[in-house]
């Protein structure tokens, strides 16, 4: 069979397709076309496949841009994901671009924003990701902003894009320049990729703006009208696949970026730009074991006591924050049972709770389960965090506070400290 990266042409029982190989499966031959796209044609239908070439190497020049000392400097900070990359149609490969040059190839419109600083901190799927990366993170930003740096740019993958916001939110104190993180939900092979404008927004909104703090930069809506500055400890990924996946919870976005005319329009109050503020990092224990338990119908104890040697849990109640917790007939003994090892456990760790339903905010006091679950000491009476954001506070509180004892983290949990519990429930505020 063929090598890979070899262009070949392959006759099928309907087409005849021409492109780069890529492997070979059981049943299938796997090429890239040249749109970029791969495909798998069935063995069974081919009835001839020959070898028309070698696809050419891509040889770029590294050569380092000037400097506009007019404009501001931004760090970009690469962690993985799609936004920095491209595919070499020539060779079939994605290839990540991480250079200055590089990137104002992908980019180019960032020349007449910004000077750019690109640096590779890790490249792999953002699901990959620890607390371990979180720390590596922040420290580079810390180093940026002391080399002077405007703004920071961090890129990575958007499954766990909003924990990063929120990790770094906890993490970087005393913060006084602006940093977006940045992903793309569409690779940058594809036409209808997000990358470009994500990230040419979060440039913009960095080299004009006087915002300062952790936040997030992506699109608005499917269409290229408009990115959304959005809150990092209130943000989630609400889709799978559309461009517009991310949306603030329980909060307004913070600004608006148009895409035309690259104005900025501020939606909600911010903090200022202090360059001369001083970071205070507060990084994470990157040992930490902590659950996140989703509550539901024909729950078991057992679900419980798997977390006793954890260091806290979070759990995701229902309603205004609720689990199967009392015996209502001869078939719910087990919620009796459910109870008891959420006192036992609540004893050893914080166990926290978020809401199950990701807007509104929980009230334990309303209804007899959510009063037991208090009496049980479950933390997070009248909080509206999403689970992620409660997840990643958790862990850094037990980072930071853990020789303070659960008195102290509950406290802790239950009071804003970086914009992640919203002062008041507003109606506006669903599905915005």
């Amino acid at each position: 069979m063929f090598k890979q990266g070899e262009l070949v042409e392959i006759e099928s029982e309907h087409l005849t397709y021409k492109g780069v190989f890529i492997k070979e499966e059981k049943d299938f031959i796997v090429i890239k076309l040249s749109n970029g796209y791969n495909i798998g044609i069935a063995k069974r239908h081919v009835k001839t496949s020959k070898s028309v070439g070698k696809a050419k190497e891509t040889c770029e020049s590294h050569e380092q841009e000037k400097q506009n000392h007019k404009l501001p400097t931004i760090a970009l900070l690469h962690t993985g994901g799609t936004i920095a990359s491209k595919v070499d149609y020539e060779t079939g490969a994605v290839i990540a671009k991480f250079t200055e040059t590089d990137i104002l190839r992908l980019f180019p419109e960032l020349k007449s924003l910004v000077n750019v600083k690109s640096s590779l901190l890790g490249n792999m799927q953002s699901e990959m990701m620890r607390f371990t990366h979180y720390n590596i993170i922040a420290k580079a930003i810390e180093e940026e902003a002391n080399n002077g740096v405007d703004g920071v740019i961090v890129t990575q993958g958007t499954d766990t894009l909003a924990s990063t916001a929120a990790a770094l939110t906890f993490a970087l104190e005393n913060i006084g320049i602006p940093v977006m993180i940045v992903g793309s939900q569409r690779s940058s092979d594809r036409g209808s990729t997000d990358a470009a404008l994500n990230i040419i927004s979060a440039a913009n909104f960095i080299a004009n703006s006087e915002f300062s703090g952790v936040a997030i930069c992506m699109h608005e809506n499917n269409n290229d009208d408009s990115c959304l500055i959005l809150p990092a400890c209130k943000t989630r990924k609400m889709h799978s696949s559309r461009r517009d996946a991310f949306r603030p919870i329980n909060s307004n976005p913070i600004a608006r970026v148009n895409a035309e005319n690259k104005r900025i329009e501020f939606m909600s109050d911010y903090q200022k730009k202090d360059k001369n503020k001083k970071i205070l990092l507060k990084l994470f224990n990157e040992k930490l074991k902590v659950g996140l338990l989703k509550a539901h119908v024909q729950m078991y104890a057992s679900e419980i006591t798997a977390y006793k040697d954890f260091d806290g849990l979070v759990v995701e109640l229902m309603g205004l924050g609720h689990l199967p917790s009392m015996k209502v007939d001869d078939h719910t003994d087990e919620n009796e049972k459910i109870m008891h090892a959420i006192v036992e456990l609540a004893k050893k760790i914080p166990v926290v709770a978020a809401p199950q339903t990701i807007y509104g905010r929980i009230n334990m006091n309303v209804y007899t389960p959510g009063r037991q679950l208090l009496d049980a000491g479950v933390i997070g009476n009248y909080t509206d965090m999403t689970p992620e954001t409660a997840f990643i506070k958790l862990a850094w509180l037990l980072s930071n506070h853990h020789n303070e004892g659960i008195v102290r983290i509950k406290e802790l949990f239950e009071k804003n400290l970086r914009g992640e519990i919203s002062e008041r429930s507003e109606k506006e505020h669903f599905l915005i």
